[in-house]
């Protein structure tokens, strides 16, 4: 009996864990967005023509452009730690008949540094054809985390930078009028990325300055371009905490189990009085 009420005792902590994880794991910030009367997700319909010119835009947002072809198009976005980003672009191109030859587009990906951040798979460099009406790109991004080494290239919090330019056409061609258009949709990849240390701040350029600057006036603190509307979560929380909590608390009830087991079985078999 007394090894039945220690499981149960134990049952109701591991309950108790993993329900208070998911409750945490529930209050994460996330980026939000919203719909349009369409069923689609409004965004911009503009982008900069340099980092300090990016556009804002939110995950889950179309972001179109009407541009030139030759221009340099950059938007900006925010991902906290334990998303995986995918970005996908579309070009649509001039009429064929206006124009010269073909044309090969690419899509980079930059962090809150200017780093230049690696696919992990995608078509991050297309070519169209001379007689092609678009061309299509994408590009996904390795999991944020929330912390790394000052040596490291790994992708952190922060505001990252997405610029779409063409590569290689004709002269002829350039100055003639194209269409873009970008989305970005982000996964939550929980703790299994996640790591002891964490940022102080996330990485957003310039927004460091103007808290400090907001800091001793009545002003609001600015938020920072694109920033999640919850905030950042900072890399305090992880569901990783969850299941080591739940994993001791198995390991403490197995060791006492064991332990009744062969606690009854060494114990002597009492002797009657008499014999």
């Amino acid at each position: 009996m007394r090894t039945v009420r220690i499981l149960a005792a134990a049952a109701l902590a591991v309950g108790g864990v993993l329900g208070a994880g998911g409750a945490a794991a529930a209050d994460t910030p996330a980026p939000s967005t919203s719909a349009s009367p369409g069923g689609k997700t409004a965004g911009p319909t503009e982008a900069g023509t340099a980092f300090r010119t990016a556009t804002p835009v939110r995950p889950g947002q179309r972001a179109t452009a009407d541009a030139s072809t030759g221009d340099y198009l950059y938007w900006v976005l925010p991902l906290d730690w334990g998303r995986r980003a995918t970005v996908r672009a579309q070009v649509k191109l001039p009429a064929s008949a206006g124009r010269h030859g073909a044309s090969t587009w690419q899509l980079d990906v930059y962090d809150g540094l200017r780093r230049r951040q690696a696919c992990t798979y995608g078509k991050q460099t297309a070519a169209a054809a001379k007689e092609a009406a678009s061309v299509e790109l994408s590009c996904t991004l390795r999991t944020v985390r929330p912390g790394a080494e000052t040596w490291a290239n790994d992708p952190l919090p922060g505001s990252y930078y997405v610029r779409l330019t063409v590569l290689d056409a004709a002269q002829e061609d350039l100055g003639l009028p194209v269409r873009a258009e970008i989305e970005t949709t982000v996964s939550d990849t929980g703790g299994a990325f996640a790591v002891d240390g964490a940022l102080a701040a996330p990485l957003v350029p310039g927004i460091t300055a103007q808290r400090a600057e907001a800091k001793g006036s009545a002003k609001k603190q600015p938020a920072a371009a694109g920033e999640p509307e919850g905030g950042w979560s900072g890399g305090r929380w992880s569901d990783r905490w969850v299941w080591t909590a739940a994993g001791g608390v198995l390991g403490a009830l197995a060791g006492v189990f064991g332990y009744s087991l062969t606690r009854g079985r060494g114990r002597p078999s009492r002797v009657p009085p008499g014999s």
